[in-house]
Formats: C-alpha cells, structure tokens, sequence
C-alpha cells in the first residue's frame, strides 16, 4: 500500500521577511506605481471629503422653511458637489486599480518563471519523491496570495489606516477630544481582536490547505495511473483513499469555518458597541444644541465609513496570513538546493573523438546500499559498448551517472579526457543523445514531439528523422498524421510506437555519443529487426552505450560489459565471452533456450 506523503513542509510561523522578497518585483514599473499610489490618494481624500457634502446639505436642509424658498440652489449645488465626488472617489479607484494591475501581473510572471525554472534545475532525486498535484497547488495558490497581497495590502490596508488617522484628527479637532477617544479605542480594539483571533484560527487554515494539496495528489496520482487501476480492478480501493483524503478536507474545513464564525462575530460586537456609544454622544450634543443634525449626520458617515473598510481589512488581514504562508510554501521550493550543482568554473564540452571513459566509479544512492563497486571501462570513439546483466545490477545507473543526474561517491566519468563533474550540464547533456526504456510523451501531437529532439528543427528534419525511425508507415495509417495528438504521457501510442518516437528523437538531435537504455525492449521481432537496423546505421561511427536485455541485440558490439552486484564480471566480444563460458554464456543459454520454446 502507498503511504501518505506531504505536500511540503508547512511553515510554524508566518516569514514577514517574504514581503520583502516580493517588493523588488513591483518596481519593474516603479512609474506605474507612484503614479497608481497617486490616485490612491486622491481617491481617499475624495472619501474623506463626502460626509462633509452630506452634513452641508442636511444642515442647508434643515434651515429651509416656507419663506426660504431661494435657498434650494445651495443644497442642490451641494448634492451635485457630492454626486462628483462620489464619482471621483471610484473613478480614481478604478485607475489605481488599472495602473497597478500590470505591476502585479508582471511580478506573478516574473516569480512563477523563477519556480518553474528553478524546479527544472533541482535533482533526479526531488522529482521522484515529489507529488505533482500537491506541488502544483502549492505554486498555484502561491502566484495566487502574491496577487491578493499586493494588491489589498497597498490599497486596502494602507489607505485604510490613511482615512483612519484622517477621520481621528477630524473629529478631534471639530468635535472634541471624547469622539476622537471612541473612534480611537474602537479601531484599536477591532485591529487587536482581528490580530489575536486570526494568529489563533491559522493553524486551520494551514490544515484545510495541507488537506487541500494532499487531496489533490491523491487524485491526480490515481488519474495519472488510471491504467493500473483498471487492470487490478483498484477502483473502490482508490476512491476510498480519495474519500479519506477529503474527509480530512472535511474537518479542517469545519474547523476553519467554526473559527471564521468566532472572529467575524467579535468584530461584529466591537463594531456595534462603537457605533452604538458614537451615535449616543452625538444625539446628546444634538438635543443640547452643541452640535447640528449635520454634525449627527456627518460622525455616523464617517464611523460607517471607518468600519466598512475596516470590517473588510479583517477579512483582508486574514487573507493575507493565508497568502503569507501560501507565498512561504512557494518561495521554500526555492530554498530547496540540488545536490547536484555545476560547479562555478564549469566548461564547455569539446568533443574531439568521443571516446568515455568510466574510471573507479563507485555510487550508492543511500548508504547503506552500495550499487556500483570500482566500476573500469572504456569506450572508444566510434565503439558500440553493451552493457548486460540481471536486473538490478545496476546497468542503468551508469546511463544517470553519465548524464549526471548524480554525483559519483568516488571516481570519476570522462569524455574525451574531460572530467564531467567540471562540464556544464548543458554542454554535456546536448552531447549525448537517449533512447530510454521507458518513453514519456508530452500530450502534443506526434510532430512537435519528435522535434524535441532538436527544437529549431524544420519540418523537413523531423520528417526525415520519423523515417529513418520507420515510424512512417504507422503515422501514414493515422486520419490526422504527424498531426495526431499522443495524450498525456504518451497514453495513446503502444509501447513500441512511443519507443520508435523517442528514436526519431534521438536521430533528430544528432548527438556526439548514443546510448540505448533497453531501446527494443518494447518491440516485436520484426520491428525490432527494422529498428536495428536503423540505428546500426544511425551510430556508425559513432560512439555508442547500450543497456541490453535481450542479448540478440548485441552480438555485433564491440565489447560487452557483464555486470552483476553492482561489480563487472566479464568484459568481451560475443564470441569470446560465450568460449568462456561464465555468466554471459549462461545468460545466453538461458534466453536462446526461451526462444526456442
């Protein structure tokens, strides 16, 4: 049974420190942004200056009787004073947002490139403890909270405590020291409240996302292998394993709902009672005549204009911890460092003849198990090497060590007497071109596939390399051609079909060495027999690695490398290996008696 891996590791506490790690994007339109913090002003001033209006005219309002018929225009006037400002408070919000929209865009662009590259660049190891579902919502809700938090933290919490000190100095300076004290100790209390209740409830945000991204694996890594469950008739078995997933889903939403319920009903009461304790002083100063009923008009607008946005910075405030520490999931995939890292005075491979040499290679991929022991052989330029064995003799661990994938534990890989631990990756893996056992397709049609092998290939390339992989006469049989679309991971073709692709690949790119891991395996004797030949003449002349299971395949090989344990055993040509009469011989007579069955 598979056991339940997480999806990362989900941080303790919330790295603030990851702010400053986005605000370096933002100024790639450092214009824009000035100019967007701008409008941002004038927007709130615009929002201060309308409870204003409003108390001008409800005071105009109220002064009017029977015999001031003339004094409707200044009321009017102020209604339409008020209706621009109004008018202009959104529009300058909407240019803001429209100015600001591209920086965030541009910042989400920038940073996703950087993960998707940098994932590119991380270890063989991470890729295959990885869970791709999981590893895509967290990159996903991470661009997401970068979005959220650029754009509610400069234009909601900023302006929000803006229009706050504003309202405080306001209502101070007209109204007196008591009604700046309650705004004061209200706001002080709801932002104190909000903070305390949300550091509480986060560990249930945490939950909800953790059981989100592992539901999310589960799910894909079942479709992924749909195949397999079909054939083991798995399918309750992989729904129940789904169904528990989102159980867990389940209750970590319960709890974050449950939490959210407590926080927006503290908020609720501070709100209440502050608004409650403003509206009674003013209605005493109003029944005193301290103050007008456009001064009663003019605190009830600003406190609902107070705690409407702060209301909502609540929610922001909780948005933006989640986003904090979705940002944080994202960005510690950057902090993950591959084991395998090209050395800073890398070189250039220059292939001269291509000749390989491994020398002394020892490698294990955990310590306790050894897989390859003193490892010596060489293959000479234009020389066809197979290397035979049992399974788990570790045959294509030599094909990862040559591409380095990972490092050797002692000894050392050269090409032409260049060490590749001092080779750049690219240089050295554009050198060498790789028919593997198993073939992985992007779900792209035939063509663009086959032209991964040299990307700036013309269609002329790609067709003559289908053909010298005698995948020609199949694709003429297909209604759409080069044009037929293979599905994800290559699901649509037979395995012998996928391999014949990865040939046409490998003959496109033209490399300096060949290796073949297993390249037939997947393929009848006949269009085993029309490959090889194929690629006998593709590899004349050049220098060759096979990983050979079926014997058959290698007889014409120049050397034969026998390997067992990890160790080499025997190393010679067919025939010398078969008078011999060690383990190749047995090999060869078991797999000829086989055939003959």
């Amino acid at each position: 049974m598979r056991s339940r891996i997480p999806t990362g590791n989900e941080p303790d506490h919330f790295n603030w420190q990851i702010i400053k790690q986005v605000i370096p994007y933002l100024f790639e339109f450092k214009h824009r942004v000035f100019l967007a913090l701008a409008f941002m002003v004038f927007a709130k001033l615009a929002s201060v200056g309308l409870p204003f209006i409003l108390k001008y005219i409800v005071d105009d309002l109220t002064a009017i009787d029977a015999d001031s018929i003339n004094l409707v225009a200044a009321p009017i006037a102020l209604v339409i004073a008020y209706g621009f400002v109004r008018f202009s408070n959104v529009l300058f919000g909407e240019i803001r947002d429209t100015l600001f929209g591209r920086v965030t865009e541009r910042a989400i662009r920038r940073i996703g490139l950087k993960v998707f590259k940098h994932l590119h660049l991380l270890d063989l190891e991470f890729h295959l403890n990885r869970r791709t579902g999981g590893l895509s919502r967290d990159i996903d809700r991470g661009t997401s909270g970068i979005n959220f938090l650029m754009r509610f933290m400069v234009f909601n919490i900023i302006p929000t405590l803006l229009e706050i000190g504003l309202v405080v100095f306001i209502l101070f300076f007209n109204y007196g020291f008591s009604f700046a004290a309650i705004t004061l100790i209200s706001i002080v209390a709801y932002v104190g409240y909000s903070i305390k209740a949300t550091e509480w409830r986060t560990t249930y945000v945490r939950q909800a996302n953790k059981a989100d991204s592992a539901s999310n694996s589960q799910a894909i890594d079942s479709l992924i292998n749909y195949e397999t469950t079909k054939y083991f008739t798995a399918e309750d078995y992989e729904a129940n394993r789904y169904d528990a997933e989102l159980k867990d889903w389940e209750m970590a939403k319960r709890k974050n709902r449950l939490s959210l319920f407590v926080l927006n009903g503290g908020q609720a009461f501070i709100i209440a009672a502050s608004m409650t304790a403003m509206m009674a002083l003013a209605a005493q100063q109003v029944t005193e005549g301290v103050m007008t009923i456009g001064d009663f008009v003019l605190i009830n607008a600003f406190m609902m204009q107070i705690f409407l946005p702060l209301n909502f910075l609540g929610f922001v405030y909780r948005e933006m911890k989640g986003s904090l520490a979705n940002i944080e999931l994202m960005f510690n995939l950057l902090t993950i460092k591959s084991k395998t890292v090209e050395s800073p005075q890398a070189t250039t491979l220059k292939i001269k003849h291509g000749q390989v040499e491994f020398n002394n290679v020892c490698f294990n991929y955990h310590q306790d198990r050894s897989i390859l022991k003193d490892i010596n052989f060489s293959i000479l330029p234009g020389e066809k090497v197979a290397v035979v064995g049992a399974s788990g003799s570790g045959k294509s661990t030599l094909v990862k060590l040559l591409f380095r994938f990972y490092d050797l534990n002692k000894g050392n890989i050269c090409i032409d007497g260049q060490d590749i631990s001092q080779l750049t990756f690219k240089s050295l893996r554009s050198a060498i071109g790789i028919v593997p056992q198993d073939t992985v397709l992007f779900n792209d049609n035939i063509l663009e596939n086959v032209r991964y092998g040299r990307l700036d290939a013309t269609d002329e390339e790609v067709l003559a390399a289908i053909k010298l992989a005698h995948l020609d006469a199949f694709i003429q049989a297909l209604p759409d051609g080069v044009n037929t679309m293979v599905g994800e991971r290559g699901l649509k073709l037979s395995g012998g079909e996928k391999q014949r692709v990865a040939i046409a690949r490998t003959i496109l790119k033209k490399p300096s060495i060949l290796v073949f891991d297993e390249a037939t395996s997947s393929l009848d004797s006949e269009s085993e027999q029309a490959i090889m030949n194929a690629l006998k003449e593709i590899s004349d002349g050049v220098t060759s690695l096979v990983i050979a299971h079926r014997l058959s395949t290698i007889i014409d090989a120049d050397k034969i490398v026998v390997m067992d344990k990890g160790k080499i055993v025997e190393i010679g040509s067919h025939d010398t290996l078969i008078n011999t009469k060690g383990t190749y011989a047995k090999l060869w007579q078991i797999q000829q008696s086989n055939s003959e069955k």
